[in-house]
C-alpha cells in the first residue's frame, strides 16, 4: 500500500462511521485488481460495474466474480494489497472520528485478507467483508463465511449502532454503490462518494471529489446548524 497522508487533529462529532472499502476508502476495485493477475480483468470489471449499479444481484455477481479467480496462488493477495491506494482525506477522516471518541468500521463486499491489513495501519479493527477460500496455496475460486451483501451491510451497521448505544444521528455511513444504499438510509448522515445514481437518490448527502475531508465539512456544517 502507498504510504499514508498524515491524519490531522481535527475533531467531529461523529459516534459511529461506517464506510464502504472499494472505490470509497480505497481508490480500487479489489477484486479487479485481483482479476488482472487471472487474466480476466476486462470480464471481472464488467460484472462489478453492473452490481455496483444495481443491475445484477450482489452475491450473485460476487460468486460469478470470484469463479473467474480459481487456481491463483495466495501469494497474488500480497500483490495486490501493495497496489492498494487509500482515497485522498480516508487518513483525516478517520484521525477526526478517533480524536473525538468515535467508532471506524470497514464493511465490504470486498475481501478481508486484503482490507484488514490496510485498516489496521489507520487503528481500524471493525473490518466485515469476504473471505476467500484457499486450498494447498491457491484459490478456490469461492468465498467462505457469510456474503457481505447489501443485507448483510445495513445489518452489520444495526448491530454496531445497538452495541455501542450509538444516537443514530450521531452516525454516517458512507458508499458508492447501490450494494451500500440500505446502511446508508440507516444512518443519521448517509453520504454518497462519487457515487452511482441510485446510491445519490438515497443518501443525505452528494460528495463528486475525491477527497473525503469532505465530509469533515458535511459533518461540519451540520452541526452548525
Amino acid at each position: 500500500m502507498n504510504e499514508t497522508p498524515q491524519a490531522t487533529a481535527s475533531q467531529i462529532p461523529v459516534q459511529l462511521l461506517v464506510m464502504d472499502v472499494d472505490s470509497t476508502f480505497i481508490n480500487e476495485e479489489v477484486i479487479d485488481l485481483i482479476a488482472a493477475h487471472a487474466g480476466v480483468g476486462d470480464k471481472v470489471a464488467d460484472i462489478t460495474e453492473r452490481a455496483m449499479a444495481g443491475e445484477l444481484d450482489f452475491a450473485e455477481s460476487l460468486a460469478e466474480r470470484v469463479a473467474l479467480l480459481s487456481g491463483l496462488p495466495e501469494t497474488v493477495l500480497d500483490e495486490v494489497r501493495e497496489q492498494i491506494t487509500l482515497t485522498e482525506g480516508a487518513a483525516d477522516l478517520v484521525a477526526a472520528v478517533h480524536s473525538s471518541g468515535g467508532q471506524v468500521a470497514l464493511v465490504s463486499g470486498g475481501f478481508t485478507a486484503i482490507i484488514a491489513p490496510v485498516a489496521a495501519q489507520l487503528g481500524i479493527t471493525d473490518v466485515f467483508a469476504n473471505g476467500l477460500d484457499i486450498h494447498d496455496g491457491l484459490l478456490t475460486g469461492r468465498t467462505n463465511g457469510r456474503v457481505i451483501d447489501p443485507s448483510a451491510k445495513a445489518e452489520i451497521f444495526e448491530n454496531l449502532l445497538a452495541a455501542g448505544g450509538y444516537d443514530r444521528a450521531a452516525s454516517v455511513a458512507i458508499g458508492d454503490g447501490a450494494n451500500d444504499i440500505g446502511m446508508v438510509e440507516a444512518a443519521g448522515l448517509g453520504v454518497a462518494f462519487c457515487a452511482k445514481p441510485a446510491l445519490v437518490a438515497a443518501a443525505d448527502a452528494s460528495v463528486e471529489t475525491r477527497d473525503l475531508r469532505a465530509v469533515i465539512d458535511l459533518v461540519a456544517a451540520r452541526a452548525d446548524v
